[in-house]
């Protein structure tokens, strides 16, 4: 008797499980990947701490197991993913962190040496779009963005104010922000952000606005595969969108192309943008991966996490000529109930 030949599934490593506040892309692009892929795809959760929400929802990952933190160095990420991958054979791995992008990016060659595929910049694009070198990009290429200055001292500040004037934006090396109206709120603001992300820290004129958000996916060859821009209808205390809506603007369409094209970007990233009164548009900040709000695209007619996953493979991918203008996203929040014994087993196991 035959035997009915089943295809193995396509195995996808996904970080960024914190759906929290201000929550990772990892749940998103794995809700983007499920609709996008079918069924015949297992996903493999790979979290950092116990209590990452996405952990538990095994509706959506298959199986989890935590990866060292980014300060352990990339010869400790290689270690333990070679042990994932031989419990769980990985096809793929998107890594959604900034903090982590630099460990993946080194250890790219190791894992397409043990059959696992990425779709990442490289280092030299990571550090162009940097908060730090952002301003000196945007004058290489034309681009407008914001003055700023990079410290390393809260004494600083008040020289940086006497340049720039208030309100000043001041950011976290990798994350988190704060428009300060006075030197006292932007020393605060310095001590937080220095304390939880390290050193320096951007301090960067202010502008006034409408803010808006561009995902798109690069194919490493100057091409934009995709591209989608968001208004943002709600924001968060911490500046995260918490409701949005896709809008039509070619401007922004050939900025994020402009963008693509100067860095030859390979992978997902995204552009917050704000357009003053005059309609100037200002990059605020290139973040090198998918954002939050990555399911928008799949369901604006654009499934980026899909579109990355093929080109990973070596596929094909021919870019998206249309989306859904009019698609919004509301954000919530609900009570996911789990056993404590999970949470248990990942602690003490490093798996779930």
């Amino acid at each position: 008797m035959n035997k009915k030949f089943v295809a193995k599934p396509l195995v996808i490593g996904v970080t960024a499980l914190n759906a929290i506040d201000s929550p990772g892309p990892g749940v998103a692009i794995i809700r983007a990947l499920r609709d996008g892929l079918g069924e015949q795809i297992r996903i493999i959760g790979l979290s950092y701490e116990s209590l990452e929400p996405g952990v538990y929802l095994h509706n959506l990952v298959d199986k989890t197991y935590q990866i060292p933190y980014p300060s352990a160095g990339a010869e400790a990420l290689v270690e333990r993913l070679q042990f994932i991958h031989a419990k769980e054979d990985l096809d793929i791995i998107i890594p959604n962190f900034d903090a982590e992008l630099y460990n993946f990016i080194k250890v790219s060659p190791q894992l397409r040496i043990m059959g696992i595929h990425t779709f990442l910049p490289t280092h030299e694009q990571l550090e162009a779009r940097d908060k730090i070198n952002l301003a000196k990009f945007g004058k290489k290429h034309h681009m407008h963005v914001p003055e700023d200055r990079v410290i390393h001292k809260a004494e600083e500040l008040k020289k940086v104010a006497e340049e720039l004037d208030y309100p000043l934006v001041v950011k976290g090396k990798f994350y988190e922000a704060y428009v300060c109206q006075n030197l006292e709120l932007a020393q605060k603001a310095f001590y937080q952000l220095s304390a939880k992300w390290g050193q320096p820290i951007i301090v960067q004129k202010f502008i006034k606005g409408t803010e808006i958000n561009i995902a798109a996916l690069g194919d490493g060859e100057g091409n934009c595969i995709s591209i989608i821009p968001m208004r943002k209808l709600y924001i968060t205390d911490k500046g995260k969108a918490w409701a949005g809506i896709t809008i039509e603007d070619t401007d922004l369409l050939d900025l994020a192309r402009q963008f693509t094209e100067a860095t030859n970007w390979r992978g997902g990233f995204e552009l917050e943008i704000m357009r003053d009164s005059s309609g100037k548009l200002y990059i605020m900040e290139v973040n090198p991966r998918f954002p939050a709000w990555i399911y928008l695209t799949a369901g604006a007619g654009q499934n980026q996490p899909a579109a990355l996953v093929k080109l990973a493979l070596g596929e094909t991918v021919p870019a998206f000529e249309e989306y859904q203008v009019g698609k919004m996203f509301i954000r919530y929040a609900w009570d996911h109930i789990t056993d404590v014994s999970e949470f248990q087993q990942l602690s003490a196991f490093g798996e779930l």
